[in-house]
């Protein structure tokens, strides 16, 4: 097993300019200890979250929908303040680590959790996928589409990343830091669409096509440590292969979930679009000649 003393990970800590004092008071043996406990929860808190979504949808089925837009618009930006804090807070231990000791380290060494600073936000990144679930919520009352993609996504993170916490996952260091910086960017569009700005189309698109990004960095992050796991074990690489095999599944399905939705999303709808651009096109030229003001012709 890779050494995971306090003296040997010290020496891999950033300094932080400032810290807060709840950052200052973090432990991370305290809250890994009540994790190791209790990371199943997150299994039930899944099963009740599906219960709850479609026996939502079904109790909302003959009522009107909620408007809740200001709400929905404090939601999303109190999520956002959530995320660039924890990207602000994740950042510089992930660009010490990958500047000073290189990408084995950054992916094999847990060294971001006994960092006060960094493992404080790891631990807040964990629990606020409980939370998080309520965004789902929105979605039944307010009477949206709810895809596939979306509860699939929320309920497996959830229970995937109180797992690894319990575990002290390496390679979590790269999908927290990742995870994080897309959500500022996510739940700042969100806000502003809760407050009725229309940001343009390309923002979405960019926003998915980071998330079809993280899959993909996620899942051959997910690769080239199983290969190391096999060359060296746990010795060189702290991870099991439990959860190697679990986060190969989960990376591959959001990869090609998030894949067919930006299709559908964006390319279908920009074909569509087109074709009823080409059509009515067609129309004003077949009535300009009918019209006879083609007269040169």
């Amino acid at each position: 097993m890779l050494q995971l003393s306090p003296a040997y990970m010290e020496r891999f800590q950033p300094n932080y300019s400032y810290v807060f004092e709840f950052e200052r008071k973090f432990e991370h043996e305290n809250t890994r200890d009540w994790m190791t406990d209790h990371w199943k929860n997150s299994v039930y808190f899944g099963a009740i979250y599906l219960v709850a979504i479609f026996a939502g949808r079904q109790w909302m089925a003959n009522r009107p929908k909620y408007d809740l837009r200001g709400l929905l618009t404090v939601w999303n930006i109190a999520l956002a303040i959530f995320s660039i804090m924890g990207v602000v807070r994740t950042v510089p231990e992930f660009y010490h680590v990958l500047k000073n000791y290189g990408f084995y380290h950054s992916v094999c060494v847990p060294s971001f959790m006994f960092n006060r600073v960094s493992g404080f936000w790891v631990w807040m990144f964990v629990l606020s996928k409980l939370p998080e679930l309520g965004d789902t919520l929105f979605i039944v009352l307010r009477k949206q589409r709810l895809i596939f993609l979306h509860w699939y996504h929320h309920m497996t993170v959830l229970m995937y990343a109180w797992f690894s916490y319990a575990e002290y996952s390496a390679p979590a260091r790269w999908f927290v830091v990742v995870n994080y910086t897309i959500h500022a960017m996510m739940y700042t569009y969100y806000a502003l669409k809760a407050m009725r700005y229309s940001p343009p189309t390309w923002i979405a698109m960019m926003i998915t096509t980071l998330q079809i990004a993280q899959m993909i960095v996620g899942f051959a992050i997910t690769i080239w440590v199983y290969q190391m796991y096999v060359s060296h074990g746990q010795r060189e690489c702290h991870i099991t292969m439990t959860n190697i095999r679990i986060s190969a599944l989960i990376y591959i399905s959001y990869l090609v979930l998030f894949a067919k939705f930006f299709r559908e999303a964006y390319m279908t709808k920009r074909s569509a679009s087109t074709d009823k651009s080409i059509h009515k096109k067609a129309q004003d030229s077949k009535e300009y000649n009918l019209n006879g003001k083609l007269k040169s012709n």
